[in-house]
Parts: C-alpha cells; sequence; structure tokens
C-alpha cells in the first residue's frame, strides 16, 4: 500500500511510479491511496484506474477522518508492507499502519524542509522506531531526516527518477528550433517561488528583453491568484500564460529553450529532472535539494535564493547568449540520461520492499 497527498504533487507522481512498477514489473498486488485535496483531479484518478491500478481517495478534510478511513482500508486490505509519502502523509500513514497491525511500515520523505512542531517532531521519533525504513529522496534529505533524530541504521537514500522514455524525441527537437521562451512547471504553493520569477521578467522587460513566460502546474488558488495579481501590477498580462495543469509535459518541455526552477526549497525536483531531459538549459534556485542536481555552469545556472536580480541576469545570459543555453542544454540531458532514471529508482524500491 502507498499512502500519499491526492494534490499530484512530485511526491504523488512518485508514488504512483511505484504503485504501477509492483504491479507491472513484479506483479506484486499494489494500491495507491490517496488523501483527498481541494484540488484532487478526478479525472487523473480515473486515468490510473484505467490503467490497472487499484486506487482509494480517502477524507482528507481532518486528520482523523483520514486516520480512520487509512484504517478501515489497511484491516479490509491487509497489506504486507505501507509507504507513506510525505508529510504529514507519513505520520498519519504509519499511525493507521501501527493501529491496523501493518507488519512493516516505511516513511518517505520527499523535502528538506517541512513543518515539524514539537508534537509531530515527538511523532516522528517515536513511529521512527517502528518504522522498517526511513528513506530520502536525497542524500541531503537524508542528512536533514538523521538531523530530526532518525536511527541511522535504518534511514536510507533512494533518489528519485523520472521515466526518460517520455524524452526520446528530444534529440530530434533541435535547440535552435524550440521557442526562445522561458517555461516554469510546478504546482502553486508556499514552497514554489513563482514571484520572483514574474518580478525578474519586468527586470527583464527594462532591458529590451521580452520573452514569453508560460508557467504550468495546479495548486492552491490563493498562490495562484497572488500570481495573477502581481502579473497585473507589473503590466506582464501580454507575457505570461498560465496554463494550469498541462497533459503532455514531456511535449511542452522539448518545445522549450529554457527552463526554470524558482523555489525555496527542494526534495528531489522532478521538475528539473524533466527539464533536464528535455534538453532546455537551466536555471534553478540553489536550495537544498537542487543542490547536487544541477551543477553551475556545466548543466545549468544556479542563482542565489529569493532573488529576482540574479534570476533575470543569469535569464539575461542565455537569451542572449544561444550558444551557451545550446550547450547547457545539451549537457544537462546527458546528466539526466546517464544519472536520474526512474528503473534504478525503481528497482531499488522494489528490492527493499521484497527484502521487507
Amino acid at each position: 500500500m502507498h499512502f500519499v497527498t491526492g494534490g499530484f504533487s512530485g511526491a504523488t507522481q512518485v508514488a504512483v511510479d511505484l504503485a504501477l512498477a509492483g504491479l507491472e514489473r513484479s506483479g506484486m498486488p499494489t494500491l495507491l491511496v490517496l488523501r483527498r485535496k481541494r484540488n484532487t483531479d478526478e479525472a487523473r484518478v480515473q486515468a490510473l484506474r484505467a490503467r490497472g491500478l487499484q486506487v482509494e481517495v480517502v477524507a482528507g478534510w481532518s486528520h482523523l477522518a483520514t486516520l480512520w478511513a487509512l484504517w478501515r482500508l489497511c484491516r479490509q486490505w491487509q497489506p504486507d508492507v505501507m509507504l507513506a509519502h510525505g508529510f504529514p502523509e507519513h505520520l498519519l500513514g504509519r499511525w493507521a499502519g501501527c493501529w491496523a497491525g501493518v507488519p512493516r511500515l516505511v516513511q518517505v520523505e520527499h523535502n528538506t524542509r517541512e513543518r515539524y512542531s514539537t508534537w509531530k517532531l515527538w511523532q516522528s521519533r517515536w513511529l521512527g522506531v517502528r518504522t522498517a525504513r526511513i528513506i530520502g529522496v536525497s542524500e541531503g534529505v537524508r542528512q536533514r531526516l538523521l538531523a530530526l533524530g532518525a536511527p541511522a541504521d535504518r534511514t536510507v537514500a533512494i533518489p528519485n527518477g523520472i521515466e526518460l522514455q517520455r524524452f526520446a524525441r528530444a534529440e530530434a527537437q533541435p535547440f535552435e528550433s524550440r521557442e526562445p521562451s522561458v517555461l516554469m512547471s510546478a504546482r502553486f504553493s508556499r514552497q514554489k517561488d513563482h514571484l520572483s520569477l514574474v518580478r525578474a521578467l519586468a527586470l527583464l522587460a527594462q532591458r529590451g528583453l521580452k520573452p514569453r513566460l508560460r508557467l504550468a502546474g495546479a495548486g492552491k488558488s490563493s498562490y495562484r491568484e497572488a500570481v495573477e495579481r502581481e502579473v497585473r501590477a507589473l503590466g506582464l498580462s501580454d507575457q505570461v500564460e498560465l496554463l494550469g495543469h498541462h497533459a503532455d509535459m514531456p511535449g511542452l518541455l522539448m518545445s522549450q529553450q529554457i527552463f526554470v526552477l524558482s523555489t525555496h526549497w527542494e526534495g528531489m525536483p522532478l521538475a528539473l529532472l524533466e527539464g533536464m531531459a528535455a534538453g532546455c538549459a537551466c536555471v534553478a534556485a540553489e536550495v537544498p535539494g537542487v543542490e547536487g542536481v544541477l551543477q553551475h555552469e556545466q548543466t545549468g545556472l544556479l542563482v542565489p535564493h529569493e532573488s529576482p536580480q540574479a534570476l533575470a541576469d543569469a535569464l539575461e545570459r542565455l537569451l542572449r547568449d544561444p550558444a551557451l543555453a545550446a550547450r547547457l542544454g545539451r549537457q544537462a540531458r546527458a546528466q539526466a540520461l546517464q544519472a536520474h532514471g526512474s528503473g534504478l529508482m525503481l528497482q531499488r524500491y522494489l528490492d527493499m520492499i521484497r527484502a521487507l
């Protein structure tokens, strides 16, 4: 059983990939449980069911309602192993699993920064003693878990990966034939820093550069509306396009020259890996989780966190120097192909589950 947010974040995508791999590669009966969010997309849930995956959506309006629904599912389905992904889902999932007598519990932490109050940190440590494996989706996340008191003997890193086959056509779309615009793929949330990117676009306009900016992703309406207000206030409505959820992100990425990840923190940024695999010239905030994925001046450009000025400078370099942008895009794709495929990630998870 995989339990994860129904917000279709990066954590959700990892859980979906793992559930499908368990079903399709190993014949392992697998149930995916999503905690309902306001933005849970029923069409995407149905699409997963159409692929043969068992999917349940449980109440998310209160923690007690989620725990009760999860406990009932555990008692009914009797999983051998439960993987609880993300925060606070890994707390809710493991509590329900403990009460229902699930033999093996696994925590998967997807971020380097979560809101651990004293009470939630106590819960995490208490549950950690009763958890078979605690997994960080990057070495940075593993180190953060250890700093929070996770038991070292069962805390490991399994880096996230992406399905590289979806970007096989990147070689057939030469960099110079792509649109010289900027794309950011990220849900609207407190974690992501869309506002700095919009403000960087305004600074570029003052320098005579007016690339189109496309923002792909769903998320919380309050964060999206704040971005929309900033776009209007800065007079950028003719340059900025909010796409919402995009059904063909690989195709969109491979049609663009520049990908940006403006963010406050990360775990292992799947969107950035996808931008690299698509052969985009990538710019990202230098925050934990991004460090070690993108190498400055080699596979992309890193900029200080929450700095529209630095972001505008990096984008100006790429827009005025297409040769540099093309080189960084080629090298980013080569790095993604070599080190960030989903095959190794999925095999490590399946091996771990079998061992448990």
